[in-house]
C-alpha cells in the first residue's frame, strides 16, 4: 500500500528488454535507505518488487501483464521516474490509499501555467469514467492528486509548485503517457453496488420464517 506522496525522482540506468517483459535498474538514494530484498517500491505508480540493490541503485522485474497495461513498456534509459516506498505503519498518511495497481494509461493533451499553478489535461480510457469526479482523488504516475475538472474524455489536474518540482508530471510533454490509478474506495463501492444489483431476490419471507419457528 502507498500514499501517493512521491519520495524522490529516480533515473533509469538500464533497461533489459524482452518481448513482453523488462528488467529495470534504477538509480536512487532515499528509497534505498532501509531497503530489503522483496520490498515493494512504486515506480511511476506501479508496485514492483526489489530483486537486487546496492546503496545507489536497485533492480526490478516488469512482468508481461504490467508491461501491457502500464506506461513502463515505453520507458528508456535515462528516463526519470517517480519513486515511493510502501507505506510504513508508523508513518504519516498524506495522500490517499494507492495500491500501485494501474487501471489504465492516459495521455497528456494540454498544459497551461496559471499564476503558480500548472494545469495539465489528460485523456483517459472511457472505462475509467465511473471512478473519476471533480474534487475526487486520483493517482497519476503514482502521485496523489485532486481532480480539478473532469469531462467524458479528459481530466484536469492543478499542480502546485512543490509537486511541479518533486515529481515528473510537470516535466512531461504533450503526447506523453501517464499511468492512472483511480480511487480505490470508488472502485470498491462500484463493485459492491453492481454485485447487489446482480444478486437474485431472496426466497426468505416472513411466512417461511414463521413456518419454521424463526419468527
Amino acid at each position: 500500500m502507498f500514499t501517493g506522496i512521491i519520495e524522490e525522482i529516480g533515473t533509469i540506468e538500464e533497461v533489459l528488454a524482452r518481448t513482453q517483459s523488462l528488467q529495470l535498474t534504477i538509480a536512487a538514494s532515499k528509497v534505498l535507505e532501509d531497503v530489503h530484498l522483496g520490498d515493494s517500491i512504486a515506480v511511476n505508480g506501479v508496485c514492483l518488487t526489489v530483486t537486487s540493490f546496492t546503496a545507489e541503485r536497485f533492480t526490478v522485474d516488469v512482468m508481461p501483464e504490467t508491461f501491457q497495461d502500464t506506461s513502463l513498456s515505453k520507458i528508456n534509459r535515462g528516463s526519470k521516474v517517480n519513486l515511493e516506498r510502501a507505506m510504513a505503519a508508523n508513518g504519516r498518511f498524506g495522500g490517499h490509499f494507492v495500491s500501485g495497481h494501474v487501471d489504465g494509461v492516459g495521455t497528456i493533451t494540454g498544459k497551461k501555467q496559471v499564476e503558480n499553478a500548472l494545469y495539465v489535461d489528460i485523456s483517459y480510457p472511457s472505462e475509467l469514467a465511473p471512478y473519476l469526479m471533480t474534487k475526487g482523488s486520483v493517482a497519476l504516475d503514482g502521485t496523489s492528486l485532486t481532480i480539478f475538472y473532469v469531462s467524458e474524455k479528459e481530466l484536469t489536474i492543478s499542480l502546485i509548485p512543490h509537486t511541479q518540482e518533486e515529481t515528473i508530471l510537470a516535466k512531461k510533454a504533450i503526447g506523453d503517457p501517464v499511468n492512472i490509478e483511480c480511487d480505490m474506495l470508488a472502485k470498491y463501492v462500484e463493485r459492491m453496488l453492481n454485485r447487489k444489483a446482480e444478486k437474485p431476490a431472496s426466497n426468505v419471507t416472513m411466512e417461511l420464517l414463521e413456518k419454521h419457528g424463526f419468527a
